[in-house]
């Protein structure tokens, strides 16, 4: 850290320092440490103006400057500061930390209360006061004379509901009711059964799920003879959200349009120049066409089980299940493109989000997609190698995929000794890679093969894509394969309800090869390892952040072919595995979610810590661990004589019943795919080594958001309020 070690050494007479290089230079040793000390002393002085402020102070000192003015830390902000600084941003917001005393000026207001949510949980909200939607009784006074009195706004409060008012009752119930309630005696902020509807009561209803958009690229064809699309490419309902809007003031209450709300039928019948067209929420293109398809052609449908037929020349829109029907004199000649936003939990898989990219210095950049040089990946690879051979380019290369198209070709990627390759999606886009069936004979996966070993194996890195139709086959002397913020859709394709089409096939194949797979922030279907367990050392496969899934518990997430185990080491860390692994070792698997059982065939090394593992398990040693953790609480509640020993076994089945983890939905193409639900057990939502959640969306720390949140809550709402929290999404 000195920024001169030799400053005060060079500070010395001459004669001084001709002595000490005699001497083998012990004082020149001395005072390099000294100097060390020296600039962190000058660092720490330079860096006290800046700690003066909250915008430009350290993690560290936010603290100190939030005591000065009464600002609440949650627990385990200190330890968060040496052990994780995102856990320790997300304790103490800086942008809460630094308007807490304007805050404090506007409290009890409901837009307080929405900007809170935005602040301190990263969540939208929409902050709802239910003293105005509880019916109340109608004093006799205000008919009296016919002039205003001050009781005169509660006469639209408590009238019936008027049922050809469908726009109201589509909206009964949720963030955006206008409709009269009776009075419910639940409290708003109960942890056991959440009512709300009393005359203190505020609720504040909190989005989760993250849009993630899908500019411009090709919708998929359900039926050609009748015209049917999907807005997926793979052909699944996919329920379009809501593009959101930044709110006009810090006093504004959030509407429809600040949100990342699910499109009803109805809202966007009534509202569709407000949310289709270029720049928002949805958009659809015809053939050729520049221009999207005018809104005077579209028509909002019901499109389940595609009974619906529109008019000629009219376009079928559900964004409900995110489906188009084109009419008879509509039909696309050439193709459909749409632009479109869905819900996901986290920014994981294949997405147009931004990511993280290192492009090396002796790189050669390749990019592929329309008015490029190249329109085919393969083309790209071929001028890479002819570029080799005419001494234009190194081992070193990048293949850039631009525009959100769909790539269908045969990929067959022969590397050499030496080689370095990365095929990634630009910046802000999703390309998808679609393998079809093009041999009857043979597979048609995305074949990766390294003919000849060297001294410096070959690398190859994916990033950014979603691959579809068929999975990767890795074979030969490859040094890695990484697999970053990519999609391998678990059963290769969808049906139109999410289910796999072909759930029982890999979405990666090892095949005889010694290469190091590392996958980070990805959903991948099932890894199948094919090796010589006698000849070759296990290859290694670390998860990280990612969803393995063999769309079943039951069915092998991780094995060899056969159900064996797999000549492999895993390593996982803030993962959800779903189905079976059966694998040679696991070195470590930490903050992590197994569905189905793991089986370890070496067990005396690797160790597992804070995990969930179905019981059954065969596994090395153990550290804080569920269920062990809650029967281990069981057998000490018996030797301190609270429960009977014979009904041990009995209350040991039941608490593992209740930590089993539970999901929303297990099935990929779902918004809240792998995502915890929230009658999910504390010990598991709450269960990782810092306190959040087990799992892929460890990451996210909703557990110290929501207590972040709750806190603010009861400190900004006014006195004899009871706020609660609404989860939409």
């Amino acid at each position: 850290m000195s920024r001169d070690p030799d400053g005060l050494h060079e500070l010395l007479p001459q004669w001084h320092r001709i002595r000490d290089a005699q001497q083998g230079e012990p004082l020149r040793a001395l005072l390099a440490v000294v100097a060390e000390q020296v600039d962190l002393v000058r660092a720490g002085i330079e860096r006290n103006h800046d700690d003066w402020f909250v915008e430009t102070a350290d993690d560290w000192v936010l603290p100190y400057l939030g005591d000065l003015i009464g600002y609440r830390l949650l627990p385990g902000h200190e330890q968060a500061l040496t052990t994780d600084r995102r856990l320790a941003a997300r304790l103490a917001p800086r942008r809460d930390v630094a308007d807490t005393v304007a805050h404090r000026r506007r409290k009890g207001t409901l837009a307080l209360l929405e900007e809170l949510s935005a602040k301190t949980a990263d969540w939208p909200a929409r902050a709802v006061e239910f003293a105005r939607l509880l019916a109340v009784h109608q004093p006799i006074r205000l008919y009296g004379d016919g002039r205003p009195t001050a009781g005169t706004s509660r006469l639209a409060r408590g009238r019936t509901v008027d049922l050809r008012d469908g726009a109201a009752l589509d909206l009964v119930d949720g963030p955006f009711d206008t409709l009269a309630h009776t009075a419910d005696v639940r409290r708003a902020g109960s942890a056991r059964g959440q009512g709300g509807h009393t005359p203190v009561g505020v609720g504040l209803f909190v989005w989760r799920l993250r849009p993630q958009s899908v500019s411009r690229g090709p919708a998929y064809c359900v039926d050609r003879a009748r015209n049917l699309y999907t807005f997926s490419i793979l052909g699944n309902d996919a329920p379009l959200v809501a593009k959101p809007v930044p709110e006009p003031s810090t006093t504004h209450i959030a509407t429809v349009d600040n949100v990342p709300a699910f499109l009803r039928r109805r809202l966007l019948a009534d509202r569709l120049a407000d949310f289709y067209g270029p720049g928002k929420s949805l958009a659809i293109w015809r053939d050729d066409d520049f221009q999207p398809i005018p809104a005077a052609d579209i028509t909002v449908a019901d499109l389940t089980d595609w009974a619906y037929r529109p008019a000629r020349g009219q376009i079928a829109v559900d964004p409900a299940l995110g489906r188009i029907a084109f009419g008879a004199r509509g039909a696309p000649r050439r193709g459909v493109w749409v632009t479109y936003h869905h819900a996901f939990p986290d920014e994981l898989g294949g997405g147009e989000y931004p990511r993280e990219r290192i492009t090396p210095r002796a790189a050669r950049v390749y990019r592929v997609g329309p008015g490029r040089a190249d329109d085919r990946i393969m083309g790209a690879f071929e001028r890479w190698r002819a570029d080799q051979a005419a001494g234009r380019a190194t081992g070193e290369a990048v293949i850039e995929i631009s525009g959100g198209g769909a790539f269908q070709e045969q990929l067959d990627l022969d590397l050499e000794p030496g080689d370095r390759l990365e095929i990634r999606a630009a910046e802000g886009t999703r390309p998808v890679i679609r393998l079809l069936d093009w041999y009857s004979n043979r597979p048609d996966a995305l074949n990766i093969r390294a003919r000849h070993a060297g001294s410096q194996p070959a690398r190859i890195t994916l990033d950014g894509l979603l691959i579809t139709g068929r999975g990767i086959h890795l074979t030969g002397p490859v040094g890695a394969l990484t697999l970053r913020h990519c999609t391998l859709v678990p059963g290769w394709t969808l049906t139109e309800h999410c289910e796999p089409h072909a759930p029982q096939e890999p979405s990666l194949v090892l095949d005889h090869t010694t290469a190091c797979v590392d996958v980070e922030r990805t959903v991948l279907g099932t890894i199948q390892v094919v090796g010589d367990e006698v000849r070759t050392d296990p290859p290694h496969i670390h998860l990280t952040d990612s969803v393995l899934d063999a769309t079943d518990a039951d069915r092998e997430a991780l094995s060899a072919p056969e159900c064996r185990h797999a000549h492999a080491i895993l390593h996982a860390r803030r993962s959800t595995v779903i189905g079976e692994v059966h694998v040679h070792a696991v070195e470590l698997a930490e903050d992590s979610l197994f569905t189905g059982r793991l089986h370890v065939a070496r067990r005396g090394i690797g160790c597992l810590r804070f995990c969930y593992l179905p019981p059954g398990s065969r596994t090395p040693r153990r550290y804080h661990c569920q269920p062990d953790l809650v029967g281990e609480r069981v057998v000490e509640a018996a030797e301190r004589g609270e429960l009977d020993a014979g009904h041990v076994p009995a209350v040991q089945e039941a608490e593992a019943r209740r930590v089993r983890p539970v999901f929303d939905s297990l099935r990929y193409g779902t918004p809240d795919y792998a995502r915890l639900a929230r009658s999910c057990a504390p010990e598991i939502t709450r269960g990782a080594e810092d306190g959040s959640e087990l799992g892929v969306y460890h990451d996210l720390f909703q557990p110290q958001r929501e207590d972040n949140l709750r806190a603010r809550l009861d400190e900004y709402t006014p006195a004899g309020a009871d706020a609660g929290l609404y989860f939409v999404s």
